[in-house]
């Protein structure tokens, strides 16, 4: 299926597109719901202040998520980068826009899913990170809030400026980075770590989806983290046994035994919990999601919080100054970040 994207230019700019609603905040900026003006199609755009990227000097993790959005696109539960450009003073991701709320969304609203729900995000989810692994990718940020759903119910992952590119099979990193609630033991003694730190992440959001919190959690974050290095795993009755030894098996606290740290995505696949999913079906999104977000279309804000929805869209975001910002100028700490595609199609597999 191609999905059109686009004419390509030299460089899109604010002026490109009209901002509509507020829909997100991070820590650098917000995510808004924009309409291209050239053909009408629907994207959400981050804009990042750059001060705050500079003073926190968070510079390369703003540029490995451009690096690692770029090679998303071809994966159905990874959310794709469309554009991106700068001014002087911020940056702009177009991405894919995705409006069936987030994971952590629905979660409040109905506090638990049921096991059949949970084991098709947790199938989907693990999809998208066994492929960033293929990569040499490691995520190390998966929680509720970083899951969308699309308009059909198909998960969608977002957000990779925690990811770390470059890691082989074998190898380490030792950045403390992560959510406290989803910190995998050996990121908390702060010793070497490889992939399987994602596989703690995906058993404590299989956890979650299914009791309703966290592992571990506790309003302390200290307490908490006595918790996750030091308690045994606790699940409430009422699970079938596949998925009691599949939490058991993801949430191993030493990273060599968890399951994922050998054969990787194979091993999770290949566990009796996943056994009614055929995933090649699950791939090319032939199964159909246990939940239906029933949005109306783009304009459809149902599932965004209205504490966004409802903030005034800045002026200034679509506006264009009169010195935009070149990969050879205004700001040498974001060299190449600027990107619009060269085809006037893109495979959507």
């Amino acid at each position: 299926m191609l999905t059109h994207v686009p004419p390509s230019s030299p460089s899109a700019r604010p002026t490109d597109f009209d901002f509509l609603k507020v829909i997100g905040k991070g820590n650098y900026g917000k995510v808004l719901l924009a309409k291209h003006k050239s053909d009408g199609m629907f994207y959400a755009v981050k804009v990042l202040q750059k001060k705050s990227i500079l003073k926190k000097k968070e510079q390369g993790h703003i540029m490995a998520e451009r690096s690692v959005l770029l090679k998303n696109v071809r994966h159905p539960f990874l959310v794709g980068l469309r554009y991106s450009f700068q001014t002087p003073e911020k940056l702009y991701f177009v991405l894919d826009y995705v409006n069936g709320g987030e994971l952590f969304f629905h979660l409040q609203r109905e506090r638990r899913f049921l096991e059949p729900r949970a084991r098709f995000y947790a199938a989907e989810v693990a999809s998208a990170i066994g492929y960033l692994h293929s990569l040499h990718i490691i995520y190390r940020d998966l929680k509720p809030e970083n899951i969308l759903l699309d308009c059909q119910g198909h998960v969608v992952l977002t957000d990779f400026g925690l990811c770390k590119e470059g890691v082989e099979p074998e190898e380490t990193t030792s950045t403390f980075c992560g959510t406290p609630e989803y910190l995998a033991p050996e990121v908390l003694r702060k010793e070497p770590y490889d992939r399987a730190v994602d596989w703690w992440c995906l058993g404590a959001v299989l956890y979650e989806m299914l009791h309703g919190l966290p592992p571990f959690y506790n309003q302390d974050v200290s307490q908490m983290y006595e918790n996750i290095l030091h308690q045994p795993l606790r699940i409430p009755g009422g699970r079938t046994v596949a998925a009691c030894d599949l939490l058991q098996a993801l949430l191993h606290k030493d990273q060599r035994q968890r399951l994922g740290s050998k054969t990787d995505f194979l091993e999770i696949k290949n566990h009796v919990f996943f056994s009614p999913i055929n995933w090649d079906d699950l791939y090319h999104k032939r199964l159909t999601p246990p939940f239906n977000p029933n949005v109306a279309g783009p304009a459809d804000l149902k599932h965004f919080d209205p504490e966004f929805t409802q903030e005034a869209v800045s002026k200034s975001i679509g506006c264009t100054p009169d010195t935009m910002a070149s990969s050879s100028g205004a700001s040498s700490a974001f060299l190449g970040f600027s990107y619009a595609p060269e085809d006037e199609a893109i495979l959507d597999c």
